[in-house]
């Protein structure tokens, strides 16, 4: 299944609510997951962005309907990539899928 990696800034309301309820971060990816992404793995980071999610879409339509959900809410800001495994990024290359 496709890996994308989502880069986040929280606003002034995401940051009250985190700090009145950390534990909201969980029920945000319980949400994602209802919505067919997997959360892989999550860190919170200093500096340019506040989050980093690693999830695993079906495909890019799905994952860009979970970032407009999260979006819309306009608590945070984000950037989504896609991530292809070293592996197959090499095997891609080669001509070998």
């Amino acid at each position: 299944m496709p890996r994308y990696v989502m880069l986040s800034n929280l606003g002034p309301d995401g940051f009250a609510t985190l700090q009145e309820h950390p534990e909201r971060l969980k029920g945000v990816s319980a949400e994602v997951e209802a919505m067919g992404v997997r959360v892989i793995e999550q860190y919170g980071l200093l500096g340019q962005y506040d989050f980093l999610n690693i999830l695993e879409a079906p495909d890019e339509l799905t994952m860009a309907r979970v970032a407009t959900a999260l979006a819309a809410r306009g608590t945070l800001k984000s950037v989504t990539l896609t991530a292809i495994p070293v592996d197959e990024l090499i095997d891609g290359l080669r001509g070998e899928t």
